[in-house]
């Protein structure tokens, strides 16, 4: 459980609990009591209906106070950086996780990730909580959606007491059907699957070298090469001869050996002169261990935190299918038990839809013979249990899931959805979920299962309280707060609180106008292709076969359900293929574990249009950095032309102060105590960790030398503390500064501080701080940009600046490709290529293609009637 909140974590305050009356918060934040109950039937008895918030100052919220329903859907809007999630998350949820853990034993407190102790003056009448938040799936393939979803285990279950065994074959318990227990793991692969090995071929891969002339090119570089090699002049193996000519046995041991001696090391010496040396017994440069190529390569692999190591060793080795397990993960003993004629690894491998059916089916029959009745019981019991689990999968649009898909290949919103169905039968009563946009990534007739969905939740006697900017979810709340007016420091307020149609009359919500149909819709002509890139034949999970034109030099939305092959031919495809023609191919992720079987296109190409591309920009929503180092100046380079100001001072040159003093990664610049990160961390075991500012620098990151260099009375730690806005207004004159932060502003980030931390960024904003780096640059045509979901996390208002950015990029003559659901932007498109027409083996085919107004009228597609929609409320203009 993480915080969505951002900025820097405070210290324990003590909370006061003050019993209130419910009233609601109109405009400019005054209590309006006409509108607690107002058009709704929650206004329960007064002192027991509402949580009452006073005095929430976490982040940008300044001092709000209000009180919210239980038992309702509450909607948290307001346009990004607004206060939003400080407000859901940073607030109410972990003030809600203190007091639960404040009733657990110390010790296994210890077990949880603790939220920073809120800044409020008091929270009353807040029921427990769980949060399901926007998150990437677990880093490690081990974990797969039917451990999510704890359908894994009930499968385990049903294979060990209800499964056909082999005659003779003794019981075997649930641990046995696992992979990630030493019970059930596969013994050559550990429950991977797959086994990497090395080969002579590819430890050195030009045999004609010398060992001096680093023939073994899997060994280091640097130091530790020379190393391994002085070690087997030691040795006394031929350093100089060509590898092909030394005996086998010497290649054999020098790469695969497991025996790692220690042997004296004469550095700069020659074989000879080592031989001599050893002879006479001098005294060595230090004693050296040898490691083998294989075994340097494998333990590197596996041991290594660098992803630039890792990425090198990998290069090395060669990936295949377990020879024991067929890449099933499972010892021999699991996978000989069957049930319905599969073992367990093959029934893993079905989508839910047809696990669901294949479940139905068998629970009806039994399938058990009367030698055993106590089967048919069991699987009665479970299938039901997994019945109705699969039941709210499937009602989320997730049935062309499979139980072993991993984690790290589901998008956020899939893993969300996941939990969330896992929370609805888990039938809890009397609890919040705070949801954070749910609706991401979420077609919109997949955003109406997911209403449903909550509305099961809520008619169990729970509370929902949900971060969204998605309009068709704010119209089904039962209560609204809408948080502004505008984002960052201009934020923070409470503009209202109440019934969706009081809103109505908030003068100051940017939300009001999108939500009441008061914005001006226009749809503009379409701008005619000038080519078209034509794929052929892609055929790549559940895409077969796949023929589709996209048109180049215009705007292009890829639309269809969750599920449906969108990812697949415009993520995947159509990246790896132009990234192989231009050499641009993507380096694998930083969070690749290297374990998982890589997807693979099993046909397809692009036969016409490659010409016409020059350069491939993907901008996706992966972390643009790893650590707190990491921020939007640095990213984006704006830090690196502020440095320069700050050298060019006359105090800085009379210091002689170059740009790097003023690099808080930099010892001559940084503060010593912290180390340049601004605060110091006190673990306090059983209670969150206290993170304060840095008692010598007091947060600003430098030393007090480098904090006296000025421009216009502001230090480099001050400028990293303005937002965008404000760097925007203080460095009006910097013409280069100007154009990087406008660009910045008009995707929607200037609300985020210069100095921010790129762990706090949501994908979303990384995408944005991505797209803006782009947009800096000089614009030469002739690009293909590929996004996907860029207006994830965007209010409607930033959607629409987000769109201007991409419309100035076809303008320059190249060419957008968008995955998106938002239908906005699929109305004030160009082209639409709609893929569908449901999601895994019913979808991976175009339904439809051409401009919105076509595809609009086109009834096999899902999409129609929701674009249709969004056309029919726009505006016509030339």
């Amino acid at each position: 459980m993480t915080s969505a909140g951002r900025g820097t974590r405070h210290l324990p305050k003590t909370f006061l609990i003050e019993p209130q009356q419910p009233s609601a918060r109109g405009e400019e934040g005054r209590l309006d009591k006409s509108l607690v109950g107002r058009d709704s039937k929650r206004n329960t008895e007064a002192d027991g209906g509402f949580v009452r918030v006073r005095g929430a100052r976490e982040h940008n919220l300044k001092d709000v106070s209000l009180e919210i329903p239980r038992n309702s859907l509450v909607v948290f809007t307001g346009i990004s950086g607004s206060g939003k999630s400080s407000l859901a998350f940073g607030t109410l949820y972990a003030e809600a996780q203190r007091r639960y853990l404040e009733s657990v034993s110390p010790y296994a407190r210890r077990l949880f990730h603790q939220m920073a102790v809120p800044e409020v003056d008091s929270v009353d009448g807040l029921p427990p909580a769980v949060a399901l938040q926007q998150q990437r799936g677990s880093p490690t393939t081990r974990s797969s959606v039917g451990s999510v979803t704890t359908l894994s285990n009930l499968l385990r279950m049903l294979y060990s007491r209800a499964g056909d065994y082999p005659r003779k074959q003794s019981l075997l318990y649930a641990e046995s059907f696992s992979p990630n227990t030493p019970e059930g793991a596969c013994p050559n692969c550990h429950g991977i699957g797959r086994v990497h090995e090395v080969s002579e071929r590819s430890l050195v891969p030009d045999d004609g070298l010398t060992i001096r002339e680093r023939a073994v090119a899997a060994w280091p570089t640097a130091w530790q090469g020379q190393n391994l090699r002085d070690i087997l002049v030691t040795l006394g193996y031929d350093v100089d001869r060509p590898w092909r000519e030394l005996p086998k046995k010497d290649r054999d041991w020098i790469l695969f050996t497991d025996e790692q001696p220690t042997v004296p090391v004469y550095a700069g010496y020659t074989p000879a002169e080592t031989r001599r040396a050893l002879k006479r017994k001098e005294e060595p440069s230090y004693q050296g261990t040898f490691t083998g190529a294989r075994k340097y390569v494998l333990q590197t692999f596996a041991t290594t935190q660098s992803v630039m190591m890792k990425r090198r060793v990998a290069q090395f080795l060669s990936s295949s299918d377990c020879p024991v397990c067929k890449g099933k993960r499972l010892k021999p003993e699991a996978l000989s038990v069957t049930f319905a004629g599969m073992d367990i690894a093959d029934i893993s491998r079905l989508p839910l839809k047809d696990l669901n059916d294949l479940l139905a089916s068998r629970g009806q029959y039994g399938g058990t013979s009367d030698d055993h009745p106590e089967k048919a019981l069991v699987v009665q019991r479970i299938v039901e249990d997994m019945s109705a689990r699969l039941e709210v999968l499937l009602d989320l649009g997730l049935g062309y899931l499979t139980p072993e898909r991993s984690t790290p290949t589901l998008s956020p919103s899939e893993l969300q959805r996941l939990r969330l169905a896992t929370q609805v039968r888990s039938n809890l009563f009397g609890v919040v979920y705070v949801l954070d946009e749910p609706s991401a990534g979420l077609h919109p007739a997949d955003t109406e299962a997911l209403l449903r969905t909550l509305d099961r939740l809520k008619a169990s006697g729970n509370s929902l309280f949900v971060v969204e900017h998605e309009l068709d979810v704010v119209r089904q709340a039962d209560w609204v707060v809408d948080v502004g007016p505008a984002a960052g420091e201009h934020g923070g307020e409470i503009l209202y609180s109440g019934p969706l149609p009081g809103l109505a009359d908030v003068k100051k919500s940017r939300t009001r106008p999108y939500l009441f149909g008061e914005t001006e819709k226009r749809v503009r002509r379409t701008r005619p292709p000038n080519g078209w890139l034509k794929l052929r034949g892609v055929t790549r999970n559940n895409l077969d076969r796949l023929d589709v034109d996209i048109p180049l030099g215009v705007f292009t939305c890829v639309t269809g359900i969750s599920g449906s092959g969108k990812s697949s031919l415009i993520s995947q495809f159509l990246v790896d293929a132009v990234a192989d023609r231009l050499d641009q191919r993507k380096e694998a992720a930083d969070d690749d574990d290297g374990l998982e079987a890589p997807v693979v296109t099993l046909g397809g190409e692009i036969t016409k249009g490659l010409d016409r591309i020059k350069r491939l920009v993907v901008v996706d929503q992966k972390p643009i950095g790893r650590t707190p180092r990491s921020n939007l100046a640095t990213y984006t380079g704006l830090l690196d032309h502020v440095r320069k100001l700050f050298a060019t001072t006359k105090q800085a040159r009379a210091r002689r102060y170059d740009a790097g003093r003023f690099s808080f990664n930099v010892a001559k610049g940084r503060c010593e105590t912290c180390q340049g990160e601004g605060f110091v961390c006190v673990e306090l075991l059983f209670l969150p960790s206290v993170y304060a500012p840095c008692p010598t620098c007091k947060g600003a990151r430098y030393n007090a030398k480098t904090l006296e260099i000025k421009i216009r009375d502001r230090s480099i730690a001050d400028v990293l503390s303005m937002t965008v806005d404000g760097a925007f207004e203080f460095f009006a004159d910097d013409e280069p500064l100007q154009r990087s932060l406008g660009v910045l502003r008009e995707v929607g980030l200037g609300y985020i501080r210069l100095g921010q931390s790129a762990t706090e960024l949501s994908g979303g904003e990384a995408q944005r701080v991505k797209l803006a780096t782009e947009l800096q640059r000089a614009q030469r045509g002739a690009t293909l940009y590929v996004l996907d979901e860029p207006t994830t996390g965007l209010h409607p208002s930033d959607v629409e600046k987000l769109m201007i950015q991409l419309g100035g990029l076809v303008a320059a003559g190249n060419t957008v490709v968008v995955v998106e659901h938002d239908m906005s932007v699929a109305a004030a498109s160009d082209w639409i290529i709609d893929i569908g027409p449901g999601a895994g083996d019913e979808g991976g085919t175009i339904v439809a293609s051409g401009s919105p107004k076509e595809v609009a009228a086109i009834s096999r597609s899902r999409t129609a009637r929701y674009l249709a929609k969004g056309l029919g409320e726009a505006t016509h203009h030339e």
